[in-house]
């Protein structure tokens, strides 16, 4: 029996995903745990796996198209399966409306025929074309004549199979009357050559997002930024205590950011400006009586911050574990989507590449964002050296003023440089 393939919902708030790449097309062998195809929410990507074995019988969206969740998307079966019943009614529809030119091209077949009104009416939406980007790269490579083409992608849309039609028949431009004067052939040729000096990659929604959300916290917002350091010694010393002997405790791999993060959880909640978002279209400003710590993570697909709920009541291994695991999900586009929002404040680290101070820009609506510098060796009145740690406070003056800023951050570095202490509480 034919299984048919839905958009997954991934995560309370996602309304739909975009169609990434297709692994399979129709008529190739599947078999269970292979993947289908990639998609991706705004802010993760995903791969879908079968859960059955068969054939892959129909698909139903295009690289490029974005597909309400919960709604079919293939058909998995055995070869030669009825699937009329499982085809949802917009492909019917469509497969009819590619038939009907078929019929009337015979007779015509001697006459280069016009472009049909309605398909260009329903292609075109305000002006615009639609069409999937896989169709869109294969018209642009063959010189396909899309004012011909007959759309049967969902919503009206020109798909890769509408461009093999137009090729099939030979629409192609080559077929249309030259317009231009010979003089502009020269022109066309340069501009093609200075073409090739580039390339133009489409951006994807994860960076589109990031894009809408940086521009819009630093122009909404009174940003800040004051910079501090410490002495590192005791975690320092900590941390390679650990290295030592965490395997035989039963520990995980206590890293520097893991110690950054158990101390904000235990610092922020008595600095609460900080740990609170400025809701401006509410005159609001929300207080949190628990640390949801986003955690800034450099995946492939470019910057995501998930969450780790509730830190302050973890002890330094537990909240050291969630953070690896909730950055491992991340890094691998597996993360749900409800991971990637509800944090209360956010820690970014650069200071394993080696940066000693920056300006980290604030995850709206959040108050504030901590930045991790990296260790540089200062010397004391005695001669002696230390290992300083750099921490970079960007926060909202809207929300919150400079003093209450400098209280938390100062609270922060002397809480680090007294780690020992601040884990006998």
């Amino acid at each position: 029996m034919a299984t048919v393939v839905i958009m997954p919902r991934q995560g309370q708030s996602v309304e739909s995903c975009v169609i990434t790449e297709w692994k399979k097309k129709v008529g190739d062998k599947v078999a269970e745990k292979d993947v289908l195809f990639s998609y991706e929410t705004d802010k993760s990507s995903f791969d879908e796996l079968a859960t059955v074995e068969g054939t892959l019988l129909a698909v139903f969206a295009e690289e490029g198209d974005d597909v309400e969740c919960l709604l079919p998307v293939c058909v998995i079966g055995q070869e030669g399966e009825d699937i009329s019943a499982l085809i949802p009614k917009k492909e019917e529809a469509a497969a009819s409306a590619a038939e009907a030119p078929k019929a009337e091209e015979a007779p015509k077949a001697e006459a280069a025929a016009p472009a049909p009104a309605a398909a260009t009416g329903s292609a075109n939406e305000g002006g615009r074309l639609k069409i999937s980007p896989r169709a869109r790269h294969l018209a642009e490579r063959t010189d396909a004549d899309l004012s011909r083409a007959v759309p049967t992608g969902p919503n009206g849309r020109i798909i890769e199979r509408d461009v093999n039609t137009l090729l099939d028949k030979g629409y192609t431009n080559a077929d249309k009357p030259a317009t231009a004067a010979p003089a502009a052939a020269p022109v066309a040729a340069a501009a093609a050559a200075a073409a090739e000096d580039y390339t133009d990659v489409k951006l994807t929604n994860i960076r589109k997002v990031i894009a809408k959300s940086m521009h819009a916290s630093l122009s909404n917002m009174a940003q800040l930024t004051l910079n501090s350091s410490f002495d590192a010694t005791q975690i320092m010393a900590y941390r390679a205590q650990l290295k030592a002997n965490g395997e035989k405790l039963g520990m995980n791999n206590i890293t520097i950011n893991d110690i950054v993060l158990y101390a904000v959880s235990r610092t922020i909640l008595e600095h609460k400006d900080l740990n609170a978002h400025y809701l401006d279209d509410k005159d609001v400003i929300r207080y949190f009586n628990t640390v949801n710590i986003g955690i800034a993570v450099d995946t492939d697909r470019g910057l995501l911050v998930p969450t780790v709920f509730g830190a302050e009541k973890m002890s330094l291994n537990t909240l050291s574990g969630e953070a690896k695991n909730v950055i491992k999900a991340a890094q691998a586009g597996q993360i749900s989507p409800d991971k990637l929002k509800g944090a209360s404040f956010t820690v970014t680290n650069l200071g394993a590449m080696g940066i000693e101070s920056f300006t980290p820009v604030i995850n709206p609506p959040q108050t504030g964002i901590l930045g991790v510098d990296a260790i540089t060796y200062r010397v004391k009145a005695d001669g002696t050296t230390y290992p300083a740690m750099g921490l970079s406070l960007t926060f909202d003056h809207r929300a919150l003023d400079g003093a209450p800023a400098a209280k938390f951050l100062k609270a922060l570095c002397d809480n680090l440089a007294n780690f020992n202490l601040l884990l006998a509480k």
